[in-house]
């Protein structure tokens, strides 16, 4: 296990969040970094919606992963970053309320992959309610160097 701090964890983890440019479409925020748990949230738009005016199930599942990588990435050792290899999302309300939370934990961390899981739920006046659980496994990858860490438009 990773023997860095939770301060060291959190500020790593929070530095690549904030160059998640979809995230930041999604105006999703990352509430909460602990060892092997994060929490994502993202409020109500009505360009994220569906026909019938719910929350689009793409919003929710790309909320999930990047909880499912950014809990994965809390527990790996300096010099690798994470990429989600696989994950099942199970859809069990309509995504209807004023905010929408994703929370994640590590359920085994080992040297090549992590299993993860997370649930989201919509947020009211009402108080929480579940909405979908995902459960996902996530790949270390050695960290790049700067001229292949991004991919081009040929990739």
């Amino acid at each position: 296990m990773d023997n860095s701090s939770l301060q060291e964890i959190e500020t790593r983890v929070r530095e690549s969040f904030a160059r998640q440019a979809f995230m930041q479409l999604l105006r999703a925020q990352l509430s909460r970094v602990e060892r092997g748990r994060t929490e994502i949230e993202f409020p109500f738009s009505s360009s994220l919606t569906q026909q019938n005016g719910f929350i689009h199930a793409a919003a929710v599942t790309a909320v999930l992963d990047s909880s499912c990588g950014y809990a994965a990435l809390s527990v790996a050792p300096d010099g690798v970053d994470v990429l989600s290899v696989e994950f099942k999302v199970n859809l069990l309300a309509p995504a209807a309320g004023d905010k929408f939370i994703a929370r994640a934990e590590v359920k085994r961390a080992g040297r090549t992959l992590t299993v993860c899981s997370a649930d989201a739920f919509a947020v009211s006046r009402d108080g929480e309610k579940l909405i979908a659980s995902m459960l996902a496994t996530i790949i270390r990858l050695p960290i790049a160097g700067e001229a292949n860490a991004r991919p081009s438009a040929m990739d």
